[in-house]
């Protein structure tokens, strides 16, 4: 799904391991494909179910599974939004063993947190997919409708708190100050709590210590299956299928958000170490084990990859910078 809005190119030392190597003797490797890269390890640089989580998770299942390569770690190293994740990250100059699951939330922190190192420091692998964001409650929250919440909010933004699971101009930031404009709020009096990554976000909707939560659709699905959250509104072009839930422009607000996600890697590599994992990260794209994973997550496949991601990301940190002065903020 794509927006055709000016904000469509917006549009997600703890260590926690997958398991065990995801292969067992006498299953499939990915040396017959040319794609084994064996000791790969998968950075977070937030806590453990975020967006940024989940889809490294799913990324080193679904390459085990598909036969693509070996065992995967997945660990996580949160803090201010991403940033000490990609400081790391670049830190590691020439690790061809080494990668970072990353989104739109990255690139706004590296503008609020002012950090010297950026995403161009990086080795752009490939954007894998796109997603709405959501509107959500608690099932105690005395808000059933978007329309319900918004009342309230236009009444008195300030007291009514917005939980994202990302730093000021990441994407569970952007969304609710878009919303805000669009009806009428002045960004700069909204009432916004970051939070580093879903997993802590959802402590804080579940507790009601927000008035609502803004995070990707694919985050909480459990929850609301679960009726432990109240899913008001998605914030993209069209409804999600399978989610009882109107647009943001249904709702009678002009405006229009997604999310993306992908991977990057450290600088320095040789061209054969940046062609395997970027080799690895295509075929995975094309196997079915990623197709199915798509459908479950509520994810839209938006591939990218190597240069063509390069280019992207140069755009993103542009329209970000650009977005934030338009906001005021």
């Amino acid at each position: 799904m794509r927006l055709r809005t000016p904000f469509a190119l917006l549009g997600a030392a703890l260590l926690v391991l997958v398991g065990p190597p995801l292969l067992t003797p006498g299953s499939g490797s990915g040396s017959d494909t040319g794609t084994d890269i064996p000791g790969l390890r998968f950075m977070v640089p937030n806590t453990p179910g975020g967006g940024y989580d989940i889809t490294a998770r799913t990324v080193a299942k679904n390459a085990e599974e598909a036969g693509l390569t070996g065992g995967i770690e997945v660990f996580n190293l949160p803090g201010a939004g991403g940033t000490v994740g990609l400081t790391r990250l670049v830190g590691e100059r020439g690790d061809g063993r080494l990668a970072m699951s990353m989104g739109l939330g990255v690139v706004g922190a590296v503008h609020t947190n002012k950090t010297p190192r950026t995403l161009a420091d990086t080795t752009p692998i490939a954007r894998l997919t796109e997603e709405q964001d959501i509107v959500v409650v608690s099932k105690h929250s005395p808000y059933k409708t978007i329309g319900d919440l918004l009342a309230a909010w236009k009444a008195n933004p300030g007291k009514l708190p917005v939980g994202g699971g990302s730093s000021p101009g990441g994407p569970d930031h952007l969304a609710p100050m878009l919303m805000a404009r669009a009806a009428g709020i002045a960004p700069r009096d909204v009432n916004y709590i970051p939070f580093d990554g879903g997993g802590e976000l959802l402590a804080s909707i579940l507790g009601d210590k927000v008035a609502f939560g803004v995070s990707g659709v694919g985050e909480y699905l459990d929850q609301i299956e679960a009726g432990e959250l109240r899913l008001l509104a998605v914030t993209g072009a069209e409804r999600v299928p399978g989610l009882d839930a109107p647009t943001l422009r249904e709702a009678g607000l002009d405006t229009e958000f997604t999310n993306w996600r992908g991977i990057v890697a450290p600088p320095g590599l040789t061209d054969a170490e940046r062609e395997r994992l970027v080799g690895l990260v295509t075929k995975l794209h094309d196997s079915p084990q990623w197709r199915e994973s798509l459908k479950t997550h509520g994810w839209t496949d938006a591939f990218l990859p190597g240069e063509e991601f390069g280019a992207f990301l140069t755009a993103q940190n542009e329209r970000v910078d650009t977005v934030l002065k338009e906001l005021g903020l």
